[in-house]
């Protein structure tokens, strides 16, 4: 079976694990009970992870299996703009369109290919082969702070301070967004839980079963029909300041994913912006900040990375000439 999706109505009661056995040809019970552990398996529209649940005549089950393992990841010299680094971490500024790390298409030129040959065996383990010290994420066309983990004790440091999100420690994370329209209120908290949307599973959604998400944002200057916004994560979730600004009517520019219903207003700036988003060719949304303490010796260590060019030079746009 070659990793597409497959969808079966229930015609008799019946073990989940049995049920689609049976319906899908060439996947032993074993197999299906393996990827149904692994969260691979819905049952009307709900990840289940329990092989012996009940299902009912009628009940839709979904199945969705993984992409195959890529190959281990190997080092490869893609530089890196370091801002820091010691026997333990080392902080980088991520330029958008990198990977952090392989996944299915995109095996290798990723974030953990640079760090794999830049640092050689001394990255964490923690993490796991394809994601060797990674301890917090960014998306590929988000630029921007990052810092990895060189060891165990640094990798399980920085996790705890990542899965606390700042709550009682030093964490810190801001991130600066450019938005359509401007916030109203100007300044505020987003306090939304969000899920996998229920019909495309490359995207996420504000949704009333979702998981737990607290996005605070500021107006930080308003820019005609767009505005630059600072935001601060309380949680981590996939894309949570893309859904969540989408969700209050400012989706980021450049966002074809969250933003697309948006992309008429670029009739509404001027030429120079025109120009200068259609250069950027992704969603504007820059990791401007990181502040941690160190997990070895406790200090209190903050990063700030400089908006990107092509950043900068669509709010220079923006700001600079009238819009219209």
């Amino acid at each position: 079976m070659s990793g597409e999706e497959v969808a079966i109505e229930v015609d008799r009661a019946a073990r989940a694990d049995a049920a689609l056995a049976a319906a899908v040809d060439g996947m032993s019970r074993t197999r299906v009970q393996a990827l149904i552990r692994a969260g691979a398996v819905e049952l009307n529209g709900e990840t289940m992870t329990d092989p012996s649940r009940k299902v009912a005549v009628g009940d839709l089950l979904t199945l969705v299996p993984p992409p195959p393992e890529p190959a281990d990841p190997i080092p490869e010299a893609i530089p890196l703009d370091v801002l820091y680094e010691d026997d333990a971490l080392i902080v980088i500024n991520k330029p958008a369109g990198l990977v952090v790390h392989p996944a299915a298409g995109h095996a290798t030129g990723t974030l953990v290919n640079a760090l794999l040959h830049h640092c050689g065996d001394s990255l964490s383990g923690i993490g796991g082969v394809m994601r060797p010290g990674i301890v917090h994420r960014l998306d590929k066309d988000t630029s921007g702070v990052m810092v990895v983990a060189k060891s165990d004790a640094a990798h399980q440091g920085l996790a705890a301070q990542f899965a606390d999100h700042g709550r009682t420690g030093p964490l810190q994370r801001r991130y600066d967004a450019l938005v359509w329209g401007e916030p109203s209120p100007p300044w505020g908290t987003i306090d939304r839980p969000i899920g996998r949307h229920p019909t495309d599973r490359q995207r996420f959604a504000v949704r009333s079963d979702g998981k737990v998400a607290i996005t605070h944002y500021r107006l930080e200057e308003p820019l005609g029909p767009a505005s630059r916004v600072a935001c601060e994560l309380e949680t981590g979730r996939t894309h949570q300041i893309r859904v969540h600004l989408a969700a209050i009517g400012n989706p980021l520019l450049g966002d074809s994913v969250y933003g697309a219903g948006f992309a008429t207003k670029a009739a509404k700036i001027n030429e120079a912006a025109r120009a200068a988003l259609a250069a950027l060719d992704r969603q504007a949304l820059h990791a401007a900040l990181l502040g941690f303490a160190h997990p070895l010796t406790g200090e209190e260590m903050v990063f700030e990375a400089p908006s990107p060019e092509d950043f900068a030079r669509l709010t220079a746009a923006l700001a600079n000439y009238p819009n219209g």
